[in-house]
């Protein structure tokens, strides 16, 4: 797929940001030499990332992947073990801001891919649990092992993991600490795709372009409604789209949508 150059964007440190296709931003973890893990750096350039996205009306859809061999190895094994006399008060209050730094791609209204090509570990797959959809390359190996290094879960594992695979696999990936290869996490739900690496990007991207390509009210709205597991009962649902069905019957994108399944055309949505 055609690459097209950054708009103009703040200075990203182990970073980049790409637009491989109109409504399509690709946003890859570059730091290969410590398998992206996230440093201070990274960090202060994802939180600018995103939110100059959450900002940008003409993005449709978010990818995000790791340079190199890996997606990415979590924190920075260095950093957390830096103040071993540290109190707890100081340590919650280095760890809150770090969690909600990565967590952030969450306030996109946007649909988000995780394109795990790599090795996703503790506070690593965690931001890929925090992606709408979460697709892997063949080999790539995935899990949460906080336990065997002495250390609770962080950065929302504990809620999101759950949210993904269910509390009866989120107890088993949480307590035994296991990883899990490829194939075994599509069994479990924690990637809903399993793709060959030779393609695996490429595959990922004309996906995204498939969402971008879909009315965007309509898109914002679904993601709403998915949100945290969805409404909270059956009533709630249906109060919830008796509301948002028909904002999108208002639209002129709804009209675009049936004129262009008439006309056996894809549409153009600019929504609204």
């Amino acid at each position: 797929m055609p690459e097209t150059p950054a708009r103009p964007h703040r200075d990203l440190v182990h970073l980049r940001l790409e637009r491989p296709s109109e409504g399509v931003v690709l946003l890859t973890l570059d730091n290969p030499d410590m398998r992206n893990a996230m440093s201070d750096e990274m960090t202060a350039s994802w939180s600018a990332a995103i939110d100059d996205l959450a900002a940008d009306t003409s993005v449709r859809a978010v990818v995000v992947t790791g340079e190199g061999s890996a997606f990415c190895s979590g924190g920075n094994t260095s950093w957390i073990a830096s103040e071993p006399d540290a109190s707890v008060d100081h340590l919650r209050r280095r760890m809150l801001p770090f969690y909600r730094a990565w967590l952030s791609i969450r306030r996109l209204e946007v649909p988000t891919i995780a394109a795990v090509n790599g090795p996703a570990i503790g506070a690593g797959l965690c931001l890929a649990l925090a992606c709408d959809i979460r697709h892997a390359a063949s080999g790539a190996r995935l899990g949460l092992p906080f336990n065997k290094l002495g250390m609770h879960a962080g950065m929302a594992g504990t809620w999101l993991l759950p949210d993904v695979v269910g509390p009866a696999h989120a107890r088993d990936l949480l307590l035994t600490g296991r990883v899990v290869e490829a194939d075994e996490a599509l069994r479990l739900g924690l990637v809903s795709r399993v793709l060959e690496p030779s393609s695996f990007l490429d595959e990922v991207l004309e996906t995204a372009a498939g969402i971008a390509a879909t009315a965007p009210i309509a898109a914002r709205l679904t993601k709403i409604a998915l949100a945290d597991g969805g409404h909270a009962d059956f009533e709630s649902a249906l109060q919830w789209e008796a509301l948002a069905q028909p904002m999108t019957l208002a639209t002129a994108d709804l009209q675009e949508g049936i004129r262009a399944a008439r006309e056996k055309r894809a549409p153009r949505f600019e929504g609204r």
